[in-house]
C-alpha cells in the first residue's frame, strides 16, 4: 500500500514522476501527489482518486522543476481528501511518507502546545512540523531529518525535500521499503523496484535505521546515528512483470512472504501494550455499547469465512458472549432475524462480495449495529456499518487469498480482544500477554516461510494425489477448512477440511493407503485428542502430514511428512499454522502446471450471486 517515488536530475520531473506513481498503481491508493523544486520553490499538486486526476491537475499546474518527489497515498489517518493527500508543505519543507507514526497524538500535541497549526487529519504531517523547526536549528536539511526522527517512534519511508535545497533530497527508512536507483547523472527513490526501472537497472536498498542523501551526483548514506555507510550498487535484470512480482514466479508466492509485513502493517499504531488495549477509535462502539451486546454475528463468503470461524472463537473466549459465523450466501435466503441488540461483523477482503454486502443490508434494516472488516478502502461493505477495521495487506493480486486471509484473522483477534476489554472479560495481564504475542507473530511467521523447502518436497511427493482430507480441531478446524480450499482453488485436486472429531462420523470411510491426510497439529488444549485421530488415520494405512509445533517428537514418530511452525500462544497458532499449507497448495499447483493466480472459473471479487 503506498507510494513514494524520487528524481533528481537533468530532465523534468514531473514526468518522470507520474510515470513512477503509475507503476505502482498495483501497490492500491486513494489520492496522490506531486511536491516539484524549481525556481518558483517548492510547489504542490494534489488529487484524490486515481492518478488521471493528478496529471490533470499537474498539467494545469504548469510545473517546472527538475527535482521532486510524488506519492500515491491509501489512507489510514484521515479520509481520503485533497488536505490529506501527500505531500505535506510546512515552511518551504515538503514530506512523502509510507508507514505510521505511532506517537503522533503525543507529537501533535506539543507541537501544537507550541503554536504549530495543522492542515490535514494524518500522523505524516507530523514529520514535516519537525523537520521545518529542526531545520531552523540545523544547517542541512539532512541533519534536520535526524533530528525530526530522534522524535519519531513508528514504522516509515520517507522522501524530504526543502525549497532552501534545490537538487537535494532526503530520504530514510525503518521497517518500510525503500530503493534507490542510480542512473547516469541521475537519482531516483521509490518505494519499489518497477517504479524505477524505466531509468536504471543500477539500484541501492536501503537497510532499516537507515538515511540517504540524494543528488544528481551522486548518493550518501549514513545510519540514523550519523555513522557513513559504504555499499554497492545491484543491477537488477527483471522483466517490468517480473519487477511488480519483486522476483516472484506468481503474484501468490509473492502474497505468501508477504504476510509477515502484512500483519505488521494491520497492528501497527493500534496497539497500546501500557493501556493493554485497541488505541483506534475505528470499530465504532465504545464500552457501553459493547456491554449491550447480547450477541455477536460474523458474516462472510469463502476465505473470509473460515477467518470469521476463527473470530467466532476468539470473540467467545475472550469477550464471553455468544458468537456464530454464517455463510453470507445462506443468511440472506433464510430469513434471518437480527435484533438492536446484535453486533453484526462483515468480512470481506474486497468490501464488495454481493452476499455479504446482501446480508449486512438485512442486518442493518434491523437495527444490528455494523462493523466491516475490509482490505479496500471506502468499498460498499465499510460505507454500510457503523465502523470499519481496515486491514492493511496492500493489494492482493492473486485470485486465492492468502495475505488478506491472515490480515483478517489478526483484525478479528483485535476484536476479541478490545470487545474482551470494553466488556470486563478480559484482565489486563491476560490482554497484554495476548497483545505482546500478537506483535510477536511477522516474526514467527518469518520462520515458517524459512521452512519453504520442506514444504517443498511433500509437495513433490503428493503432487499426483487425486484427493486430500485435512484435519483439524478447534482453533485449527478453520485452518484445515482453509487448506483444502486452497489446494483446490489452484490446484483442481479434489480435498475436504473436516473437524477432526468428525472424521469417524464419515470421512475415515475414505482413508487407504492412497489418501494423504493433513493433519493440523500443534500443542494446544486439544492436541492430545488430535494425536488420537492421527492415530486412527495411521491405523488405517492413511499418509499422515502434521502441521506441528516446532520440536514436537510425539507427532513427528506417527507421521510421514512433518511441517513445523514455530510456538506462539495457543489462541495464535492459527496466524502460523497455515502458512505451510498456503505453501502445499501453492508447490503442488506449481509443480502441475496450473495457472495459479488466475486458476479457472474463479473471481477475485464475487459481485454475482
Amino acid at each position: 500500500m503506498c507510494g513514494i517515488v524520487g528524481y533528481v536530475g537533468p530532465r523534468q520531473a514531473a514526468p518522470i514522476l507520474l510515470d513512477g506513481l503509475r507503476r505502482l498503481e498495483y501497490r492500491g491508493y486513494d489520492s496522490a501527489g506531486l511536491a516539484i523544486q524549481g525556481a518558483r520553490g517548492i510547489e504542490i499538486v494534489r488529487a484524490v482518486g486515481k492518478l488521471e486526476n493528478l496529471t490533470r491537475a499537474v498539467e494545469g499546474a504548469k510545473l517546472d522543476g527538475s527535482s521532486g518527489i510524488g506519492h500515491t497515498r491509501w489512507a489510514t489517518h484521515g479520509r481520503p481528501s485533497e488536505p490529506n493527500a501527500h505531500p505535506h508543505l510546512v515552511g518551504d519543507v515538503a514530506v512523502v511518507h509510507n508507514g505510521i507514526i505511532e506517537n503522533h497524538l503525543e507529537l501533535k500535541r506539543e507541537l501544537a502546545a507550541d503554536g504549530a497549526t495543522f492542515s490535514s487529519d494524518t500522523d505524516t504531517e507530523i514529520v514535516a512540523h519537525l523537520v521545518a523547526r529542526a531545520r531552523a536549528r540545523t544547517p542541512s536539511l539532512f541533519l534536520a531529518v535526524r533530528a525530526a526522527l530522534e522524535r519519531v517512534r513508528g514504522a516509515y519511508a520517507l522522501a524530504i525535500v526543502s525549497g532552501a535545497e534545490p537538487g537535494k533530497i532526503v530520504v530514510a527508512k525503518s521497517a518500510s521499503p525503500l530503493v534507490i536507483g542510480l542512473g547516469d547523472g541521475e537519482v531516483l527513490c521509490g518505494s519499489d523496484v518497477p517504479a524505477l526501472l524505466s531509468y536504471t537497472r543500477r539500484m541501492l536498498f536501503l537497510e532499516e535505521g537507515e538515511m540517504a542523501e540524494l543528488s544528481a551526483s551522486g548518493v550518501r548514506i549514513e545510519t540514523l546515528a550519523g555513522e557513513s555507510v559504504a555499499r554497492e550498487a545491484k543491477r537488477i535484470d527483471w522483466s517490468p512483470v517480473q519487477a511488480e512480482k519483486d522476483g516472484y514466479k506468481h503474484f501468490m508466492l509473492k502474497e505468501i512472504f508477504e504476510q509477515p509485513r502484512a500483519i505488521a502493517d494491520t497492528l501497527r499504531g493500534r496497539i497500546s501494550l501500557e493501556q493493554a488495549e485497541l488505541v483506534d477509535g475505528e470499530l465504532g462502539f465504545d464500552a457501553k455499547v459493547a456491554q449491550g451486546i447480547e450477541r455477536v454475528v460474523l458474516l462472510a463468503c469463502g476465505t473470509s469465512y473460515h477467518a470469521a470461524l476463527a473470530g467466532r472463537y476468539w470473540i467467545e473466549q475472550l469477550s464471553r458472549v455468544p458468537a456464530q459465523a454464517e455463510l453470507a450466501s445462506e443468511v440472506r435466503y433464510r430469513e434471518p432475524v437480527f435484533t438492536k441488540k446484535d453486533l453484526v461483523i462483515a468480512v470481506s477482503q474486497s468490501g464488495e462480495t454481493a452476499d455479504t454486502l446482501a446480508a449486512v443490508r438485512s442486518a442493518r434494516e434491523a437495527g444490528a449495529r455494523l462493523l466491516a472488516v475490509a482490505n479496500v478502502l471506502d468499498s460498499a461493505i465499510p460505507r454500510a456499518a457503523d465502523g470499519s477495521l481496515y486491514t492493511h495487506a496492500g493489494p492482493e493480486i492473486g485470485v486465492a487469498s492468502t495475505k488478506c486471509f491472515t490480515a483478517q484473522l489478526a483484525a478479528l483477534f483485535m476484536v476479541a480482544v478490545h470487545l474482551g476489554r470494553r466488556r470486563g472479560s478480559l484482565a489486563e495481564p491476560r490482554a497484554r500477554e495476548l497483545l505482546r504475542g500478537l506483535l510477536e507473530v511477522p516474526a514467527a511467521m518469518r520462520h515458517a516461510l524459512d521452512r519453504k523447502d520442506t514444504v517443498y518436497e511433500v509437495a513433490r511427493r503428493w503432487q499426483h494425489a487425486r484427493h486430500m482430507l485435512f484435519l483439524g480441531r478447534g482453533l485449527g478446524f478453520p485452518i484445515a477448512l482453509e487448506g483444502a480450499l486452497k489446494l483446490k482453488e489452484i490446484s483442481y485436486a479434489h480435498a475436504e477440511g473436516y473437524a477432526a472429531g468428525e472424521m469417524k462420523h464419515g470421512p475415515i470411510a475414505l482413508i487407504d493407503e492412497e489418501m494423504p491426510v493433513v493433519v493440523i497439529a500443534p500443542h494446544d488444549a486439544q492436541y492430545e485428542k488430535t494425536l488420537g485421530n492421527l492415530q486412527e488415520v495411521r491405523a488405517r494405512d492413511g499418509r499422515v502430514i502434521s502441521v506441528v509445533t516446532d520440536g514436537d517428537e510425539q507427532a513427528a514418530r506417527l507421521s510421514e511428512h512433518v511441517l513445523e511452525v514455530p510456538a506462539l500462544p495457543e489462541l495464535l497458532l492459527p496466524l502460523v499454522t497455515v502458512i505451510p499449507l498456503q505453501l502445499l497448495a501453492y508447490f503442488i499447483a506449481e509443480l502441475k502446471g496450473t495457472d495459479v493466480d488466475q486458476p479457472r472459473n474463479l473471481a477475485k471479487t464475487v459481485t454475482v450471486e
